[in-house]
């Protein structure tokens, strides 16, 4: 193992991806003689705490083909032999445990889930390619899939799955030579673009979601690189200058204040545009001088997302071209930015950097170059009755105005319930005899569409009422809250500050970033007063940089 690079060295890339390799080798059954050798799912194969392998762990399986196939500096693994033959086993498990259609589960049986399918299938292409592996009955399973993805989609606008289905049937096109999968990843990629907003963002369900957006441009900036498409240069420079306005001046990106709740940083994408867009490059060196090597990167090193970022960053080795880095903050000044469409409100002054979710009830989060300044997503509350409710979801009812002159956000709305469901034995039952019959006769999209409403985007709203208002001055940002308690029936035990709560499910959301360590605030004390005369101001919550 080498040692840690200097700041902005490409070299950061390879350090941190060689880091991580042994956890995915843990993660994998390596016994070439038993029933699951290959498979990545350890809930599966090794506690047997699951009752079906989940199929986008198979994704796993690219990190070791390209750790295999790249001479990454110091590396252990280049032309291992033990690494090539997982790889080949993880396809052939992926083959044997998939449905007779080619297609996989993620979260239940029967789900057909189109998320595990193009994240998985563009991994064992990508290391079909990456190995030459030429085994016929792997690309005869990848055509299977591609035929299946030729014919379906999935609900719910996600964006980057789109995407990555456009790349990943490419894939298969480039390994079959068949047309078919071409003309199939174009449709894909018009219809991502069609959903790209005039603002540059793609649509992540409800909205603009940052981290996700450097998904979305990763997967597509792939396919432009394999394919020479010159239809995604334009939408790609539209998407690289949104995610400049949420790269924040300590290296890290993204947060609650997107619709998806996610930090997600991909740099593989911005550093295949870096040639073509300077921003591009600007924000790929921010990465390599400040959240890497000051570990202000987002971790998402759970058992399922492992390896997202670990194949992202030996391509971002790869494809990283010498040049001087310079941070995106050396060439940019303080400016004020609102996106009414994604209702994100950006301001930079010569002290911070702020992003402001005005179609979020005014979540906020700020940064300095060293750190975390402010992390809000509100003031929630818990009833007598023990329901939570939050102003943080994206919500129409909502309303929010921007004076970009003045660097105000005023937001109200509805207190909406924070849903919760969790399992137990007899839920896990009935919800594996709907799998086993409805799932198995439609499937997987009614159960999935059932399950969005549920905990995505359904909004149960109540009779509690919210209003925010913030100013950003050039050094503080003062934040100012009132709860009106309209439903004569409620009555409250508890109020809060918070500063990384998320009430939607996200695979991807409730990951580490330094800014979750912002306390949340108890208000305990001012429940009397809210619950006696049904309205309470909160004291203003000023949040100031000390003078240099």
């Amino acid at each position: 193992m080498f040692e840690q690079p200097e700041p902005g060295h490409r070299d950061w890339y390879a350090f941190e991806a060689l880091r991580a390799l042994p956890r995915l080798l843990l993660m994998v059954d390596r016994n070439p003689l038993s029933a699951t050798y290959g498979c990545f799912d350890r809930q599966y194969w090794h506690y047997r705490t699951s009752d079906f392998p989940c199929g986008m762990s198979q994704e796993f399986c690219l990190p070791l083909a390209l750790a295999c196939a790249t001479p990454l500096p110091g590396s252990p693994y280049h032309g291992s032999e033990r690494l090539r033959d997982l790889v080949v086993g993880a396809i052939d498990f992926a083959r044997r445990a998939s449905h007779r259609d080619g297609t996989c589960d993620d979260y239940f049986p029967y789900e057909r889930a189109l998320g595990a399918l193009v994240f998985s299938t563009y991994a064992m292409t990508e290391s079909s390619l990456a190995l030459g592996l030429d085994r016929p009955d792997h690309q005869e399973f990848f055509a299977k899939r591609a035929d299946w993805l030729r014919h379906h989609n999935e609900t719910g606008r996600l964006s980057n799955h789109q995407a990555l289905a456009a790349l990943a049937l490419f894939n298969v096109h480039l390994l079959t030579g068949d047309p078919r999968y071409r003309v199939a990843s174009e449709g894909f990629r018009d219809l991502t673009l069609s959903w790209q907003h005039e603002e540059g963002w793609f649509q992540e369900y409800e909205g603009a979601d940052p981290g996700y957006h450097t998904c979305t441009i990763d997967f597509l900036a792939k396919l432009y690189r394999k394919s020479g498409d010159e239809v995604l240069l334009s939408p790609l420079g539209r998407a690289v200058e949104f995610a400049a306005h949420f790269l924040h001046p300590d290296g890290s990106y993204g947060g609650e204040y997107g619709s998806r709740n996610t930090y997600h940083f991909y740099p593989h994408g911005f550093e295949v545009l870096a040639e073509h867009f300077p921003t591009a490059a600007r924000i790929a060196d921010s990465y390599l001088l400040e959240g890497l090597p000051l570990r202000r990167r987002y971790f998402n090193d759970d058992d399922r997302m492992c390896a997202h970022y670990v194949y992202n960053w030996m391509q971002a080795w790869v494809d990283r071209r010498e040049r001087a880095p310079v941070p995106l903050d050396a060439v940019r000044g303080p400016f004020r930015k609102y996106f009414p469409g994604a209702g994100l409100f950006a301001v930079r002054t010569e002290a911070y950097h702020a992003v402001c979710a005005v179609n979020k009830g005014g979540v906020v989060k700020a940064f300095t170059p060293q750190g975390p300044l402010l992390s809000d997503t509100g003031v929630l509350v818990r009833t007598a009755s023990g329901k939570v409710l939050v102003p943080h979801l994206v919500d129409p009812g909502h309303v929010g105005s921007v004076d970009v002159d003045a660097g105000t956000v005023a937001c109200r709305g509805l207190l909406s319930r924070r849903r919760q469901p969790l399992p137990t034995p007899w839920r896990q039952v009935m919800f594996r005899l709907a799998n086993l019959t409805v799932g198995a006769l439609t499937g997987g999209n009614f159960l999935r569409r059932l399950l969005q409403k549920v905990l995505i985007t359904g909004k149960k709203r109540s009779g509690v009422r919210f209003e925010r208002s913030i100013r950003f001055e050039n050094r503080r940002i003062l934040v100012d809250d009132r709860i009106v308690l309209d439903d004569a029936s409620v009555g409250v035990e508890r109020i809060l500050r918070s500063s990384d709560a998320t009430s939607i499910y996200v695979a991807n959301s409730n990951t580490f970033q330094e800014s979750t360590l912002t306390p949340w605030v108890e208000l305990s004390e001012l429940v009397p007063q809210l619950n006696e005369a049904r309205e309470l101001i909160l004291p203003t919550k000023v949040v100031a940089v000390p003078d240099a």
